[in-house]
Order: C-alpha cells, then sequence, then structure tokens
C-alpha cells in the first residue's frame, strides 16, 4: 500500500482523537501539525511524533508535502479552510458541521468534486456498529416498510459537570454563543441526531417542523464575551419520504444523559431500537412472534470500520468514501430549515427550498 501523507488542521480537543486514529492506520502517515496557536501545534505534535509544525494553513500550503488533510478547525472556518485545501488539490476529512449554512456547504462539496477529489465528513455516530447494523436489517425488508420514527440525542453538560464547568470552560461557553460560531444545539449535535434517523432508516426527511428554545443561564444573558443567544432545546416533527411520521428531539438540558443517541424504528412487521454514544452501542430487536408479545431481544452486531479507516481506504482506491461532502450539505440543508420553520412556525416541506431561497431566508431567521 502506497503511503499517504496528512496534515493535522487545528489542534484542539478532537483532533487528539483523530491524531491517534489515523497513527495506527496502515499507509497513513501524519506529517504536518497546523494551528494559529503555534505552541499548542507544536506540543501536539511532540505528544504525536508530527515532524512539521505550522502557524497558519498558508505557511503548510506553501511547504504542500502532503496529499489530505484532517480539517479540526472550529466550525466557522471549515468552508474558507476547506476550499484553500481543494484549490491546492488536497484531500479533505473535515469535522462536523461541514458549514455554517447549506449555501456554503454546497459550494465546498461542488469544488471537491468538480476537483474530483476524495472528500469526506466526520459524523461520529457512522462509527456505531449498532446503527450500521440496523440499516442493513431495515435495507433487508427484516421490519417491512417504516410507519413511525423516534429519536433523540441528549447531553446534560449544562446541569452536570462530567465534561467540566461549562461557566468558565471556553471549550463550552462558544457553543452557546452566536458570536463565537455556534450555531446552538442544532449545530452542534443536530446534525448527528439527523443523520443518525436517515442513515438509520434509509430515508429521507420530507418536510419538518421545529421548535427550538434559549433558556436563561446567566446574569444578563452572558459570561464575559460570550453571550447566550443561541437554542439549548430542539423538538421536532417530521415527515420521512415514505409518508411515515417521526419525532427528533436535542437538549443539553437532558439531567442523567451524558452523551446518549437514540433511535427506534417501527414498521409493519417489527421494530429495532438503537442507543449509541461516542464509544459504545446496542441494538434490540422485536420480531417474528415477538411482535405479538412485545419482547425485544438484544442483537449482536459485527464491528464497523471507523471513519477515519475509511478515509484511508478512499485515499488508497481512489474511490470517496461515505459520509462525504454531499451528505454533509444535504444534513445542513435541514438543519438551515429548523431556523426557518421556527420562525414561520409551520412545517417546511425540504423540498421546495433551492439553496437561494434558503440562504434569503436564513438570512432573516435568528440563531
Amino acid at each position: 500500500m502506497s503511503e499517504h501523507r496528512l496534515i493535522i488542521l487545528g489542534t484542539g480537543s478532537i483532533a487528539e482523537r483523530h491524531a491517534e486514529q489515523f497513527s495506527r492506520l496502515p499507509g497513513i502517515k501524519l506529517v504536518g501539525a497546523v494551528d494559529t496557536d503555534r505552541e499548542r501545534a507544536a506540543t501536539f505534535a511532540r505528544e504525536h511524533g508530527i515532524a512539521n509544525v505550522f502557524a497558519s494553513l498558508e505557511d503548510a500550503l506553501d511547504w504542500g508535502a502532503f496529499d489530505a488533510a484532517v480539517n479540526a478547525t472550529p466550525d466557522g472556518v471549515h468552508h474558507p479552510t476547506t476550499l484553500a485545501l481543494i484549490a491546492a488539490k488536497k484531500a479533505v476529512f473535515c469535522e462536523k458541521p461541514l458549514a455554517l449554512s447549506h449555501e456554503d456547504a454546497r459550494e465546498m462539496t461542488e469544488a471537491a468534486e468538480r476537483a474530483g477529489l476524495v472528500n469526506m465528513v466526520n459524523l461520529t455516530y457512522r462509527n456505531a456498529h449498532a446503527i450500521q447494523m440496523a440499516r442493513r436489517m431495515v435495507q433487508g425488508g427484516e421490519i417491512g416498510p417504516i410507519r413511525h420514527v423516534e429519536a433523540s440525542y441528549l447531553q446534560s453538560w449544562l446541569t452536570a459537570t462530567h465534561w467540566g464547568d461549562w461557566r468558565t470552560d471556553p471549550r463550552w461557553l462558544w457553543r452557546l454563543s452566536s458570536g463565537h460560531g455556534s450555531k446552538g444545539v442544532i449545530g452542534d449535535i443536530g446534525i448527528h441526531i439527523l443523520d443518525f434517523v436517515t442513515f438509520g432508516t434509509g430515508l429521507e426527511i420530507a418536510a419538518l417542523q421545529a421548535r427550538m428554545k434559549v433558556f436563561d443561564k446567566a446574569e444578563g444573558g452572558a459570561i464575559g464575551a460570550y453571550t447566550f443567544d443561541v437554542n439549548d432545546s430542539v423538538a421536532m416533527t417530521v415527515e420521512m419520504d415514505n409518508g411515515a411520521l417521526g419525532v427528533i428531539h436535542a437538549t443539553r438540558y437532558a439531567t442523567g444523559n451524558a452523551n446518549d443517541l437514540r433511535l427506534t424504528i417501527y414498521g409493519e412487521r417489527g421494530a429495532l431500537k438503537i442507543w449509541a454514544n461516542e464509544r459504545d452501542s446496542s441494538l434490540d430487536v422485536c420480531l417474528g412472534e415477538d411482535v405479538h408479545t412485545q419482547k425485544w431481544r438484544r442483537k449482536e452486531c459485527p464491528a464497523t470500520p471507523r471513519n477515519e479507516a475509511r478515509f484511508a481506504e478512499a485515499l488508497a482506491s481512489g474511490k470517496n468514501g461515505e459520509p462525504d461532502f454531499a451528505r454533509a450539505a444535504d444534513i445542513q440543508k435541514l438543519l438551515d430549515l429548523c431556523f426557518v420553520s421556527h420562525e414561520a412556525s409551520r412545517m417546511m416541506p425540504t423540498g421546495l427550498a433551492p439553496a437561494s431561497d434558503l440562504a434569503n431566508a436564513m438570512a432573516t431567521a435568528r440563531p
């Protein structure tokens, strides 16, 4: 296998996980660490045995001795940095969300496709064994036509301290402030649960209605430079493209849940319950004669490759992997529609919002 040289752009906390995963893969060599905080990049490089350190993407591109990049920069920086990498003919593995708007995400997708470059987005919960198994069972017809779905992504870092105190830690404070590039719980974890639902069911969302809420969290609605003006909770009603109905919700106020995704898929001949967090997952099934007694059984799920491994395989084969930029752009369209639906207080059909119209609607929608 030929060796592909990889840089990591942005050396914050998520970059640690990527460095650990990519360094284990055959055919991948980590050759550069890039961060505007050069000291942090240098520390990161020493910890992971990376030879080259850069204080800007421009410096890394001038050097140019790499084939692909992990874009682990803050959300609002994904768009310009990814476009610069694509212009330099570098493959990109981008953190989620791909961009802060569907319009920008489409621009990035089209640029990567025109350049013929491998492009993937780290929608983390594709790594869950249970969701991959559930998708295969749905595609195999084991539960029959889907009629209803229930899904949630529940976190509790606004009510608990398992990840530290959000009041003093910039890693969490920025996620509460539109001025620091946040789209709230919708942009942070809404993207994961929407991908979880659509990937697991094999269906697309044809229409959605969303209601969002910002709760008071500090005197004056701010701590220091962080103004708390983005959504903390969201509840959606959805209609899938086969006519099935569903409910999807996400919040940071789910006391008793650290970081939990749940999806139940109800079909005419059976049902599946999927649970996942960042480390583990499980699948329970109600099939055959069990549907008459409401008995659920645990299903063994074979291991699935992580997204990092899929990206390495795509680099080796030259054939793009999943989830790709196009998929992330489709999910971003749903996220944008949540804001439009909230402002309009009505169901929004997803097929009737071209990029230009959606961009205009988003310009008047609040975070």
